[in-house]
């Protein structure tokens, strides 16, 4: 199911051959809500300087599905390394886009300022 939706599905798919982990969520949301946080969480990646590969992409297939109920499911690598964000039709047959890559660093607080 994932072919080449956005350029994120090549590695998701490549992480789950090498023994990944996988899980659809049983909720259902409307595509376009999905896009409004996603649309959101570029420009906060962006801000800390990392980027999200595909969601760009992911975010502009969302919207073409509008209020269309999806699932969501996630990759994640062996070493927890890598994480990718997969989103479903209603009844998860179909990937329609995959977002992520290598996690992000955690924010580092400076030495000097009190905890």
């Amino acid at each position: 199911m994932l072919r080449e939706q956005t350029q994120a599905c090549g590695p998701a798919r490549e992480t789950l051959i090498a023994g990944g982990t996988f899980v659809v969520f049983d909720g259902l949301v409307p595509a376009n809500r999905h896009a409004g946080v996603f649309g959101r969480r570029i420009r906060s990646a962006a801000r800390r300087g990392h980027t999200i590969e595909g969601l760009a992409d992911t975010v502009e297939i969302l919207r073409q599905y509008g209020e269309e109920l999806l699932r969501t499911g996630l990759i994640d690598s062996v070493d927890r390394s890598s994480v990718f964000t997969i989103f479903l039709n209603s009844s998860a047959t179909e990937v329609l886009g995959c977002a992520g890559g290598p996690r992000p660093e955690p924010l580092q607080v400076p030495a000097d300022v009190p905890g």
